[in-house]
């Protein structure tokens, strides 16, 4: 009997989840928040004698979530009925939440059931979910507020010799060190690379217009949540009365598609990004690339790039999807099979089964969270 065959009505045995809290390997921050870890949720589904990994990034509350409150709905749940799992946990969660920990819950578990029903059908994870690209375009992502000039300049410089063809800093935090820092980075990566900036809602409108004045002029292409993107008005003031060619962009924190629609129907944004491990993983990123295909917007993975590969190259909008430094970071150290850029791009591996992401349990146990 096939692999696939046996695979029809497997029942979802259980979850496993683990915390792993890691240091960054410098002190980071952004235009309104600074940190020293990375904190990452990992969730194991198993059934018929095989398990699938995902994982979100944020604080052990989100295991606990998935422990007390949606463990017991996905047990006993067919395997290969991902979205009906996803619609009651969706169901489950309504009273506690939709947003924050829920969603980051909800995203651990239904990118878990993805990698476990590829592996049940021995399928690559973007076959499964219906490959359109056969790669996804990454661009380094970090440059943070708290790096010195060299520090900024080294990392950006890498990016750009690993073929990547955008790089982004981090911007806002010290208004009056901003120009020096973007004029150091566009020294670094050269004229034919793309600077993109992240101000993380560091501005207010008026502000923002201002600042993304100045960075067209140093050939900043990308301006992304000039404002917080909770101000869709804010958001599409800066778009409407901004400089021709700058890209504005959020949707890091939509939580939900109900978020995504509005961003676009509003008219805050000219890109839409989508984070697999906040958005409701990849059952809505898939969802949200369909908005976008109703609205010829682009669709932008936000961070996450080990799970992010294979559901962009099964978005037809997909551009891009970011790089992050500190995701990078942590699933190297954490998971074996992770894609690394060849040419500039990533490729999924269609030798292997599901997203091909393997916990490296005796290297992850000294972060390991109680």
């Amino acid at each position: 009997m096939s692999v696939a065959a046996a695979a029809v009505d497997v029942a979802v045995d259980g979850l496993d989840v683990s915390v792993y809290k890691i240091p960054t390997d410098a002190p980071e921050s952004d235009g309104t928040l600074a940190w020293d870890s990375t904190t990452i949720v990992v969730v194991e589904a198993h059934a018929g004698g095989v398990t699938g990994l995902g994982y979100t990034y944020g604080p052990p509350a989100v295991g606990t979530f998935v422990t007390d409150t949606l463990a017991g709905v996905v047990r006993g749940a067919d395997a290969l009925k991902v979205r009906d799992t996803w619609a009651r946990m969706q169901t489950q969660i309504r009273n506690a939440g939709r947003h924050g920990v829920g969603a980051m819950a909800v995203s651990a578990v239904d990118n878990a059931l993805w990698d476990l029903s590829a592996r049940l059908l021995d399928l690559p994870l973007v076959r499964l979910l219906g490959q359109i690209h056969d790669h996804a375009v990454p661009y380094g992502s970090g440059g943070f507020c708290s790096y010195d000039s060299e520090r900024l300049q080294r990392q950006l410089a890498d990016w750009a010799g690993q073929g990547m063809t955008r790089v982004k800093m981090k911007v806002g935090r010290h208004p009056g060190e901003d120009r020096g820092r973007v004029r150091s980075a566009r020294a670094a990566i050269g004229a034919d690379v793309q600077l993109m900036v992240d101000a993380n809602g560091a501005y207010h409108a008026q502000e923002a217009l201002g600042w993304a004045a100045w960075y067209a002029e140093q050939d900043v292409t990308w301006l992304e949540e000039p404002v917080t993107s909770d101000d869709l008005d804010g958001l599409a003031v800066v778009r409407a009365q901004g400089p021709p060619g700058m890209l504005i962009a959020a949707g890091e924190y939509g939580w939900t598609l109900w978020h995504f629609r509005r961003l676009l129907e509003h008219g805050a944004v000219d890109c839409v990004q989508a984070d697999v491990t906040r958005c409701g993983g990849m059952t809505n990123v898939l969802r949200a690339d369909a908005l976008c295909q109703v609205h010829n917007a682009p669709l932008s993975a936000h961070c996450a790039p080990a799970l992010s590969a294979h559901v962009m190259c099964a978005c037809q909008t997909a551009v891009h999807l970011e790089y992050f430094h500190d995701h990078v970071r942590v699933e190297s150290m954490l998971f074996d099979g992770v894609l690394a850029p060849e040419d500039g791009v990533l490729t999924p591996d269609l030798s292997r089964p599901g997203h091909g992401l393997e916990l490296k349990r005796q290297d992850a146990e000294r972060f390991a969270v109680s």
